[in-house]
C-alpha cells in the first residue's frame, strides 16, 4: 500500500498500529525507510519509559507527545530531551479540547531549551474551540504566536464553565433553546 502512496510524498504514516505495539512500530518503521517515509506515534504514550524503548529501537521518527497523557512538565520535558538523543523531532499531537493552547508551550520549550530548532519541526493545529478559552491558540503564517497571557492558556471562559459544566449548566438542560 506504501509504494502506492509514496507519489504523494508522505513524509510520516501516523501510528499504523496498536500504539503500545514498539516492536510492530519498529517493523513498520524499517518496511516504510526505503520509500522515504517514516513513522509518527505517542499521543497514547503515558510515559518516558515506552518513549525511550520507540526512540531506542528506532520504531519513531516523529515523536508526537501529547501533553495532557504524560505526567506533566517534568515528563514531557525529559521526553523531548531524549527525542533530541534519538534525532528525532518532536511533533506534539493537539488534536482535543484545549490541547493547541497547551502544546503552543511545549513548541517554544522545545524551540528554546532542547533543540534550538525550527526547520523539521512541526505542530498539529486544530482550529474548533479556542473561542472558550482566555488566552486562545493564534497562529500566523503557520506558526503558533506567543500566549498574551502568564500560565498554561488553559484557562477557560467564565461563560462557557457555566454553560458546559456537568449536570447544572445550561448545555445540558431539557430547554432545547438554550443556545451559547
Amino acid at each position: 500500500m506504501v509504494p502506492g502512496l509514496t507519489q504523494y510524498n508522505p513524509l510520516w504514516i501516523e501510528e499504523p498500529t496498536s500504539p503500545d505495539d514498539i516492536l510492530g512500530h519498529k517493523a513498520i518503521s524499517e518496511a516504510l525507510a526505503p520509500h522515504g517515509v517514516g513513522v509518527a506515534t505517542g499521543e497514547m504514550c503515558q510515559n518516558r519509559v515506552m518513549f525511550k524503548q520507540f526512540l531506542q529501537s528506532g520504531a519513531m521518527q516523529f515523536c508526537q507527545i501529547d501533553s495532557c497523557r504524560v505526567a506533566g512538565v517534568t515528563e514531557l520535558l525529559a521526553i523531548m530531551v531524549l527525542a533530541r538523543r534519538f534525532g528525532v523531532p518532536v511533533v506534539p499531537h493537539a488534536g482535543g479540547v484545549g490541547l493547541c493552547e497547551l502544546v503552543r508551550h511545549y513548541s517554544m520549550i522545545d524551540y528554546i531549551m532542547v533543540s534550538g530548532e525550527m526547520e523539521g519541526r512541526w505542530c498539529e493545529f486544530a482550529d474548533h474551540l479556542h473561542e472558550h478559552f482566555t488566552d486562545p491558540a493564534v497562529t500566523k503564517a503557520g506558526r503558533y504566536l506567543l500566549p498574551s497571557l502568564p500560565g498554561f492558556s488553559t484557562q477557560l471562559k467564565e461563560e462557557s464553565a457555566r454553560f458546559y459544566s456537568y449536570p447544572a449548566g445550561t448545555c445540558w438542560s431539557n430547554d432545547k433553546s438554550a443556545v451559547m
